[in-house]
């Protein structure tokens, strides 16, 4: 099969209108600040028309050197150890070399700052995947890379952050003494474990600080979910038979959506997929979609960036530390966020145990440790399998690989 030239718009085909990102202010306008911080292109794919955008000659040469197409797997040892004949398939993003989806967005992203003058990147992370995507899609670009890291997850995943430099990009624990939110945090809490939503702040911050920075987002946003689309248009080309079910674990709701939209998207046109349900499967510690309020909010902690519409517990929540530290974020893409509210899409939330022990029987039936957050997409498959009619047909997306998660894994029996 061939790299799909076109990723998907979801947009085009929602139940209703996305309402528009809003300026909380009348001074100091957010919107107008987005359009400084983050390249040019990304601005117009966040606001186009089109129902599917080219993807540049030169972002399919890169994906194809770091091994796009992606495999679409079936889980044969999982179906036997679950014994009822249900048949599951899975999407595998780990085989990526950064581990996970996120090398998706991240070259064309870095790409287009590139083209746009930028001799820096900037973002955020949490468990460290989307961290180690954009350096690796700096180093192969040759522009320089700067991640804020989630405190909890730099101390915990010392693999990730010795990869991270590996590559060349430069790492600091979030909060950090290098902004004024950073420092305003650690002056309130000493102690902070660090969030998602404040690593974002201190990363737009950092970028207004210096000449020649982008700043580049790993989720939520909506060319982040377009760029995400390559994996489900692959899906349609690999599937060898329409589902009955398709899941995928939600932190921003980037994999979910990049997976799913192209099934989703045919659904809503009549074109497919009449009978298959749709699941977005959360952590219990940030449970946006299943008893997040569906608002106008900020997505960073410090109300830098637009407010958006999406469901939402509170810019300024901090969850707990998890294993699956890539799902500790407050809020959902809005377009995700309203096919739940409309009914389009169902969420499900997991706790930790629970979900590393799923890890566990998928690592011992099919031999792929998956990343903890892609572990809450294998619990609900097994869950549904348990209690679908023999011949029903299961998909999901294993977003990554856990080989560097292991403190997730230091109590594996």
């Amino acid at each position: 099969m061939m790299i799909p030239h076109y990723w998907y718009n979801i947009n085009v085909d929602l139940p209703k209108p996305l309402p528009p990102p809003i300026d909380p202010y009348e001074v100091d306008s957010r919107i107008a600040l987005l359009m400084r911080i983050l390249p040019s292109e990304l601005i117009d794919q966040e606001f186009t028309p089109l129902r599917y955008v080219p993807i540049p000659d030169e972002v399919r040469e890169l994906y194809e050197r770091m091994g796009r197409p992606t495999p679409f797997r079936r889980a044969y040892g999982l179906e036997r150890a679950l014994g009822n004949g249900v048949k599951i398939y899975y999407k595998f993003e780990g085989a990526l070399p950064a581990g996970s989806h996120k090398l998706n967005t991240a070259i064309p992203q870095v790409y287009y700052a590139i083209k746009d003058g930028a001799k820096e990147v900037v973002t955020e992370t949490g468990a460290g995947q989307w961290g180690l995507a954009v350096s690796l899609a700096a180093a192969l670009l040759s522009v320089k890379a700067t991640v804020f890291m989630t405190k909890n997850s730099y101390l915990n995943k010392a693999q990730r952050v010795l990869f991270m430099r590996t590559y060349g990009a430069d790492v600091y624990p979030s909060p950090s003494e290098l902004t004024s939110f950073g420092r305003e945090a650690l002056k309130t809490k000493p102690d902070h474990p660090g969030s998602l939503g404040l690593a974002i702040t201190e990363a737009i911050e950092f970028t207004l600080m210096g000449e020649g920075r982008k700043y580049i987002p790993g989720s939520v946003l909506g060319f982040v979910v377009l760029h995400q689309t390559v994996i489900g248009q692959e899906v349609l080309q690999q599937m060898p038979e329409e589902p009955n079910l398709v899941i995928g674990c939600v932190g921003g709701g980037s994999n979910f959506s990049g997976f799913s939209f192209p099934m989703i998207g045919a659904k809503l046109r009549n074109e497919g997929f009449e009978k298959t349900r749709f699941l977005a499967v959360e952590s219990r510690v940030a449970p946006k979609l299943t008893s997040g309020r569906y608002m106008y909010d900020f997505p960073d902690t410090g109300g830098l960036l637009p407010m958006v519409k999406m469901l939402t517990l509170g810019h300024d929540y901090v969850p707990p530390p998890t294993h699956a530290a890539g799902l500790r974020y407050h809020g959902a893409a809005p377009s995700l966020s309203m096919l739940v509210k409309e009914g389009v899409v169902e969420a499900r939330a997991y706790g930790q145990e629970e979900v590393m022990e799923a890890a566990r029987i998928f690592a011992r039936t099919e031999g792929i440790i998956p990343a903890p957050e892609s572990a809450h997409a294998i619990k609900a498959a097994i869950d549904e399998a348990k209690r679908m009619p023999k011949g029903s047909v299961i998909f999901f997306n294993l977003s990554g690989h856990g080989l560097l998660d292991v403190d997730a894994y230091s109590n594996t029996r």
